[in-house]
């Protein structure tokens, strides 16, 4: 979870359990399980998973309750662990893409998570398919129509508060409130009720990476057994829904369900990340007419005081110009004016150097400005585009491939509003080499790069941490 979140959350005293130790099963224990699992979800008509903190350890994200959570050093009086990379930035671990292919494969029903790093939504899973019962920390919602937005940046307040932006809807207008639950709070229906729906069909409950301590989620996957279902837990920590589950797996949980997946002979997907930036040049012509003084901006989508998080600084240069000076914009929103003459077009080149956790440094983008020409409008079907960039990048296993999926153009005052959509992050999860296999034999705490990823595009700041050992 992000640092900020547990910051931000009201004191109280019991947070349960904390700082269990972890227990890992014998190497061919961890595989006969490993099977039993595959076998449950093979045979399952209704599979319903119930997630916890630790499927985003691997993502960078420290955990509440374990050895080296939060809670368990400050309860130690130990300086908190510091994360890897942005919490923007967390990218999907293997069972959150494991999982996108469960539910593509038709095996997975519904998704329930007590997480609020919105990892699940952004690997793949559909909305309509996933509960966040304690919220989301990149989603706003709206009190009044309930239009749902997610964000690039983490939202600045928690406890279900209003916002600094409202809802873009011109019939609405209402202030925004973030979605991330409180100690306070109650579970909101909107996602409670799916959830329990959803057990209490299940034949399969599968726990992953959850101590299973927090009232009422840690009762959900019980309704299965009222209708016969089964509980599946996966963690590293004795829990205490134990004795009423089918199945206790205690191993990591990226390496047991990659092992399920080897089963069920399916292939875990790779993770493509996109981002969107807006690119807004206005051009007026001086008094004179001789003149086009115009204003370049480069800022979010999410309206002209969001945050662009992912971008730490613009490089401006201009081909074949001599007569207009570079500039380095450092600031957010990042802006540049300058006045040219209106005879002559110009080809402006924006270098944005990316922030830490993308995979590539930069992304380069040539912005051609003609006062003479008038562009038409464009609206681009978003998801053709999200999937046409997807291909590309994983053709070339590498970021930084971009395209344009809308165009707005104004007249007055002259305004051309352009959304770029860019690619960030490729991330692949391919099978393990024979020196990896070997490492799969057994059963601990393995350095990241040994548990199966094939990491076409490494963000930065991960290469490092990829040396060191993870606790999923």
């Amino acid at each position: 979870m992000s640092l900020g979140y547990a910051e931000k959350l009201s004191f109280i005293e019991d947070v349960g359990q904390v700082g269990m130790s972890e227990i890992f099963d014998p190497p061919p224990v961890l595989q006969e399980k490993i099977e039993l699992l595959g076998m449950m979800i093979k045979k399952s008509k209704h599979l319903v998973v119930f997630t916890g903190a630790g499927i985003s350890t691997s993502s960078g994200i420290p955990d509440f309750r374990g050895p080296k959570g939060i809670w368990t050093l400050q309860r130690e009086g130990k300086p908190l662990p510091e994360a890897s990379l942005p919490f923007h930035r967390a990218i999907p671990s293997m069972t959150h893409m494991a999982l996108v292919e469960l539910e593509k494969a038709g095996f997975l029903k519904f998704v329930i998570s007590q997480n609020i790093d919105g990892l699940h939504l952004r690997s793949g899973i559909p909305r309509e398919k996933l509960a966040e019962l304690h919220g989301n920390s990149f989603m706003e919602i709206c009190p009044a129509c309930g239009v749902e937005y997610l964000r690039d940046f983490e939202v600045e307040t928690i406890g279900l508060k209003e916002t600094s932006r409202r809802c873009s809807n011109v019939r609405c207008g209402a202030k925004l409130k973030d979605t991330v639950l409180d100690w306070e709070d109650a579970l909101p229906p909107k996602e409670m009720n799916p959830a329990e729906k959803h057990c209490r069909t299940a034949d399969v409950v599968l726990c992953l990476g959850t101590s299973l301590q927090i009232t009422p989620a840690c009762n959900l996957p019980l309704k299965s057994l009222r209708g016969g279902g089964k509980i599946a837990i996966v963690n590293l920590q004795k829990t205490p829904k134990d004795k009423k589950a089918s199945l206790v797996i205690h191993g990591l949980v990226d390496k047991v369900i990659a092992g399920v997946m080897e089963f069920l002979n399916l292939k875990i997907p790779p993770f493509v990340r996109i981002d969107l930036l807006q690119i807004v040049l206005t051009q007026i012509l001086s008094a004179d007419r001789k003149y086009v003084n115009w204003t370049l901006r480069v800022g979010s989508v999410h309206g002209q005081k969001a945050p662009l998080p992912f971008v730490k600084y613009v490089e401006v240069s201009f081909s074949d110009r001599q007569d207009l000076k570079e500039a380095t914009l450092d600031k957010q929103p990042f802006l540049l004016k300058r006045r040219t003459v209106k005879a002559k077009p110009v080809e402006v080149t924006l270098r944005l150097n990316l922030s830490d956790g993308c995979g590539c440094s930069y992304i380069q983008i040539n912005l051609p400005v003609d006062y003479k020409l008038s562009p038409n409008s464009i609206n681009c079907d978003k998801e053709v585009v999200f999937q046409k960039l997807r291909t590309r990048a994983l053709e070339d296993p590498s970021c930084g491939q971009k395209a344009i999926i809308e165009r707005r153009v104004m007249s007055s005052p002259r305004r051309e509003v352009l959304v770029y959509a860019l690619v960030t992050n490729v991330i692949g999860f391919g099978k393990a080499s024979k020196p990896l296999e070997a490492a799969f034999k057994t059963n601990g705490d393995l350095p990241k790069r040994e548990i199966g990823f094939t990491c076409w595009q490494i963000p930065r700041k991960r290469r490092k941490h990829l040396s060191h050992k993870a606790k999923l």
